[in-house]
């Protein structure tokens, strides 16, 4: 059994070693589809500029000079089947906060958010994002525990226990909850009460959070499937396999799902049929989710790389890899406008045009930033392996403010009812909005 998610990294398999650091390799996929691949083209990696010596934490380097202040495009109306599921000034009810994961937020923070209160998780750890819907806080932690907290004062409503935890993060839909765990059990619990309705077994560890398609509930496992199963009951309707883990949270776009795998190759899954439309090569595993924007996908990779992909005419559009400084990316992409926002493990916010690839600025930490940033207004929020909270000017990249946690961030924010909800790897939970 894995005990600790360390990020997709294909190891040679040591008999001995029941422990395994990321993504290893599976046997090859008995119902995977037999069409052929669409070619992968890399058509621009970008020789970025970089700082000339190491900068100092909350150091800047850019290149952005007049980016245009469009305010986040809504959904199509063609893909928005369920207003719930899509984040709202009340509600985030996915941990990128809508089935494109695109970690943008519609309700507003104030300029300097306060901490309103810390919940303490008993021997605990986070390394996933909250949810917030109705006033409630959801999230799962590794001490077994699933927290339903009251978002205006952080007192824990009820808690759901599963015996080795959460990486996972929930997601909410028709007053129910569906989470797996460590064990490769998937739940559907009561959000009102927290009584399980019903469970479902997959063969391995669950980090995937899940996403909806009409009646059916969507979930990934390192069992190398794409599961699909009814929503209200469990059954399962269909399963996709590929040659390795999924970790990622499959996005949602009409009747398609988006999964990047550990088998390094983007899938593109047509979920009526739970069959495979297309793949692209991507040279490297990931378990980033996929962020969507129009007819593009934009993710991170443990091959050290950013990639743009047209999941339309399903190709490779651009590639950024920093020429200097390379190292893997494990967060999601959030999406503005014109950029896209990531964190790596080279310490880096990184922003990038979403039309070219190029950098046009990039933020020092003093950590990996593994976590996932948050769009919220003019400003993107970022938790750090070094125990700070970032809020980052999108257009600049320029620090606007800050909060010293201590311990270190491995998932996102979420941000509803004008509150910042995130949770700290060494077991809090932080709220910050208007005192």
């Amino acid at each position: 059994m894995i005990a600790r998610r360390a990020g997709c990294i294909v190891a040679p398999l040591l008999a001995a070693l029941v422990i395994l650091s990321g993504c290893g390799q599976s046997p090859p996929a008995a119902n995977q589809s037999s069409e052929p691949s669409a070619p992968a083209t890399t058509v621009h990696e970008p020789t970025t500029s970089e700082p000339s010596a190491e900068t100092a934490t909350g150091e800047v380097a850019t290149a952005a000079t007049d980016i245009p202040h469009d305010p986040p495009a809504a959904p199509p109306e063609e893909i928005v089947t369920d207003p719930a599921l899509w984040p709202s000034a009340e509600a985030w009810p996915m941990g990128r906060g809508s089935p494109l994961a695109t970690g943008v937020a519609v309700s507003q923070l104030p300029d300097k958010p306060d901490l309103l209160w810390k919940f303490t998780a008993p021997d605990g750890a986070f390394e996933t994002s909250p949810i917030i819907v109705d006033g409630t806080v959801y999230i799962g932690c590794l001490n077994g525990y699933l927290y339903a907290l009251n978002l205006a004062d952080g007192a824990e409503k009820w808690k759901y226990h599963s015996e080795l935890g959460f990486y996972a993060s929930p997601a909410l839909k028709n007053s129910k909850l569906y989470i797996g765990d460590a064990e490769g059990k998937f739940h559907c619990v009561s959000a009102a009460t927290g009584d399980l309705l019903w469970g479902f077994a997959s063969q391995a560890e669950i980090n995937s959070g899940a996403n909806f398609h009409g009646a059916n509930v969507l979930f990934g496992s390192q069992d190398s499937h794409l599961y699909c199963l009814d929503a209200e009951s469990g059954k399962e309707v269909w399963r996709f396999a590929i040659d390795d883990q999924i970790r990622c949270f499959p996005t949602v776009v009409g009747d398609r799902s988006f999964v990047a795998g550990c088998d390094s190759k983007f899938h593109i899954v047509d979920l009526t049929t739970g069959t495979e439309v297309a793949s692209v090569d991507i040279e490297a595993p990931t378990g980033a989710a996929p962020a969507v924007g129009g007819d593009f996908v934009y993710f991170g990779t443990e091959g050290e790389t950013v990639l743009c992909i047209n999941w339309q005419n399903p190709q490779v559009v651009w590639k950024y890899r920093d020429p200097k400084k390379r190292m893997p990316f494990r967060s999601s992409a959030a999406l503005a406008p014109q950029l896209v926002i990531v964190g790596g493990r080279d310490k880096v916010v990184h922003a990038l045009d979403r039309a070219s690839g190029e950098e046009r600025w990039r933020f020092v930490t003093k950590g990996r930033v593994d976590a996932s940033p948050v769009i919220v207004g003019q400003r993107a929020y970022v938790g750090s392996a070094d125990g700070r909270i970032y809020g980052l000017n999108v257009d600049s990249g320029q620090p606007e403010w800050e909060y010293e946690a201590g311990g270190g961030f491995s998932g996102g924010a979420a941000v509803a009812a004008g509150k910042l909800v995130i949770a700290s790897e060494d077991g809090f939970v932080y709220c910050f909005g208007q005192k």
